[in-house]
């Protein structure tokens, strides 16, 4: 949860017609022709949109040098005319350009902002530095184009209706599992376990306390993910929230299966079994297909007895 001195900020939702900026302000489009096909979606649905000027750029593992990914979420932000920002992709190097962001200016003009991966650093920088909810979905040019069923109409749902989420349902069906037990309300706070770990002990890092931490990953082996996790509990991160919701771990296993290693299950176990909230496994968020979109910023209610996570407040005004 945001330090006790930001309030919340709601973007306005998004309406048919809006204009729809595009920035790549972590690691470089791969695909050009995934973007475009991003770009014909959003259009086929009415919508206007802009590719910010570095868009496309290429620096290494970078969409580009730093100033230059940094100026274009500012002129995205202060462009009055802009509804919304998409991201085009994340890979690697938010963190760079977390000092580089006019804050102010985006707390004066908030506008939904829709990524996840290694756009959790922005969102968390975000919400601890101007209080902004932000959306923790689909990617222009490596998700956006294969929504369907409930994995699209939750994600429209959350840009466009001033009304909450309610209850989350997975689209594969599959229930999610119990860890603990308890029944838990905070504002759903997290994203990607590696990319928040690395913001602790920084300004960048929202205060947890009270919050609801989301978490999810892909590609990390497991003793990746018991160091990260044992990082947060060792900074007493994890002593007082409201409730913990993982979503998918995705490619999450040992890279030499002749080793011994323990398995997620285990790891999560030996985590938040001290953890005095409900901790929840499984859902259908991250790097899956059909991801559900989940507000970050907004209040939660996470049932360990029943099973089920809540959105109880709308994302949008």
């Amino acid at each position: 949860m945001p330090h006790r001195s930001i309030r919340i900020v709601k973007p306005p939702r998004l309406n048919p017609g809006d204009l729809i900026g595009i920035a790549a302000p972590s690691g470089p489009v791969l695909s050009h022709q995934k973007l475009n096909k991003g770009i014909r979606y959003l259009e086929t649905l009415g919508y206007m949109v802009v590719l910010a000027p570095h868009a496309v750029e290429q620096r290494g593992y970078l969409a580009g040098f730093d100033k230059d990914r940094a100026q274009d979420l500012n002129d995205l932000f202060g462009n009055p005319h802009v509804r919304a920002i998409f991201v085009a992709r994340g890979g690697y190097g938010m963190p760079r350009i977390l000092p580089l962001l006019d804050y102010q200016l985006i707390r004066r003009n908030p506008k939904i902002l829709v990524g996840y991966s290694d756009v959790t650093a922005l969102q968390l920088g975000l919400l601890a530095k101007t209080g902004l909810v932000t959306f923790a979905g689909p990617m222009v040019a490596t998700d956006i184009f294969r929504l369907q069923g409930l994995a699209e109409e939750t994600f429209w749902r959350c840009l466009t209706s001033t009304k909450p989420l309610g209850r989350l349902g997975n689209p594969t069906g599959r229930k999610l599992s119990t860890i603990n037990k308890g029944i838990g309300h905070g504002r759903l706070v997290g994203g990607n376990l590696s990319v928040l770990s690395a913001l602790a002990g920084t300004e960048y890092l929202p205060d947890l306390r009270g919050a609801v931490l989301l978490l999810e990953e892909i590609d990390e082996q497991p003793y990746r993910i018991d160091r990260m996790l044992h990082q947060l509990k060792l900074a007493k991160l994890l002593d007082r929230l409201a409730g913990v919701v993982l979503g998918g771990f995705t490619n999450c296993v040992p890279s030499d299966k002749r080793k011994p290693s323990l398995s997620l299950g285990e790891i999560f176990r030996d985590t938040f079994a001290s953890v005095r909230a409900p901790v929840l496994v499984n859902l259908h968020h991250g790097h899956v297909a059909d991801s559900l979109t989940l507000p970050l910023g907004v209040s939660a209610r996470v049932d360990g007895g029943r099973k089920t996570v809540e959105i109880v407040e709308g994302a949008v005004r």
